[in-house]
């Protein structure tokens, strides 16, 4: 769904696609190829994992491989019927926020106080495999263990929050005044995340892209390294029913996972970060032209309102070039930091993975947002229209 609703929107704004969102039909017709955009990568998808093998090796027969097919489409599809009832009005914002935060949360909970022993004796649970382990002197766990949470991920976990939340605050504000209304004075704000976690949600969609299939390729092809090309592109490893990235590009699009992992191999780290800081960049410089949050469409949005900037004239061409000496840097520095911070997040063993965390955090602070304007609107509905709330 998530990958759908981006390639629609990517097709509209670079005008590829004609679509106008102040026509009720438009956004009808807009919200139907989004929902069957997603039905068709859910079945494309369903297909892949089916014959790549993800599902009992290559032992599937045909009736079995529709049955599988079947249900992974039926879940794609109650997925979408939930997130059209949360945006029908059965809830706040979008039904795929929710999923995500959801399934981030569930994770951090699962990796914090999980009870249950696992292989090294200790519960899953860093947390209370902290205690364990201080009580055995097992000083190592505290900080390795070998693909289960640690204490290092539980302190990392808490302090990226911290950082993103701050982060979030940070901003530019530009004075701005509105002409219809005398004596009202506002700040239109250049956030450091102008493009939220935009850069870091395609990166990670590329980069699992490129693995997915890179694996159904080395499975159905190239597990005996008989096509270099192949090789190039990636080749895996399995072991006790799970497969790692052994070589090749995959092998450095796949972040080290914890502190371990990246003193094993740094150089992979090191390429990891420069790969994901740089596509971070290059996704926020792209995102700001064809998203529609570029200098020149902001000041015709904001002037079209009605709105000004005091002490310049009240033309597009004063507010763009007023624009223009933030928006453009605050864009590709925010794409860089919120890539470093994703990866050093990997690197550090986060709960939920980098990527995640940025993306919960980023759903906490929209919900707060919706709640303000909700609340807004409840005490103040005159001031609810004027901002638009």
């Amino acid at each position: 769904i998530v990958t759908a609703g981006l390639v629609l929107q990517l097709l509209a704004a670079s005008r590829l696609i004609e679509c106008d969102f102040t026509n009720p039909e438009d956004r009808a017709l807009f919200t139907a190829a989004n929902k069957f955009l997603s039905l068709v990568l859910t079945a494309v998808n369903a297909l892949a994992y089916i014959i790549g093998g993800f599902y009992a090796g290559a032992e599937l027969d045909f009736v079995t491989s529709t049955v599988v097919f079947v249900q992974l489409l039926v879940a794609g599809l109650i997925l979408i019927l939930l997130d059209e009832m949360v945006q029908k009005g059965w809830g706040f914002g979008s039904g795929i926020s929710l999923f995500i935060l959801a399934g981030v949360a569930q994770n951090v909970l699962w990796d914090t106080f999980n009870p249950m022993k696992v292989g090294d004796d200790l519960s899953h649970g860093a947390l209370i495999a902290t205690v364990q382990a201080v009580k055995d002197r097992n000083w190592e766990a505290l900080y390795n263990r070998k693909g289960y949470p640690t204490l290092v991920g539980l302190l990392a976990t808490v302090a990226v929050f911290l950082v993103v939340i701050y982060m979030q605050g940070m901003r530019v504000e530009i004075p701005i005044s509105y002409a219809r209304v005398r004596g009202y004075r506002g700040r239109y704000p250049i956030s450091l995340l102008y493009i939220s976690n935009i850069p870091v949600i395609f990166s990670s969609a590329l980069f699992a892209n490129i693995y997915f299939f890179s694996q159904i390729l080395w499975r159905k092809y190239n597990q005996g390294h008989q096509i270099f090309w192949l090789d190039l592109l990636g080749w895996f490893e399995e072991s006790d029913g799970n497969v790692r990235p052994a070589g090749g590009l995959v092998y450095y699009l796949a972040a080290p996972r914890g502190v371990a992992e990246v003193m094993e191999n740094p150089l992979r780290a090191v390429i990891y970060l420069i790969i994901m800081v740089v596509a971070c960049g290059l996704f926020a410089r792209l995102w700001l032209e064809v998203g529609g949050l570029d200098p020149e469409t902001v000041a015709r949005q904001l002037v079209d309102s009605g709105m000004q900037i005091p002490g310049f004239r009240r033309s597009y061409q004063a507010v763009k070039r007023l624009l223009q000496r933030y928006i453009p840097t605050v864009t590709i520095l925010g794409g860089i930091l919120v890539g470093l911070l994703a990866a050093l997040s990997d690197f550090l063993g986060v709960f939920g993975t980098g990527t995640g965390i940025l993306l919960a955090v980023g759903i906490v602070y929209q919900y707060y947002q919706i709640l303000v304007r909700e609340r807004i609107e409840e005490l103040h509905p005159g001031l609810a229209k004027l901002l638009g709330a």
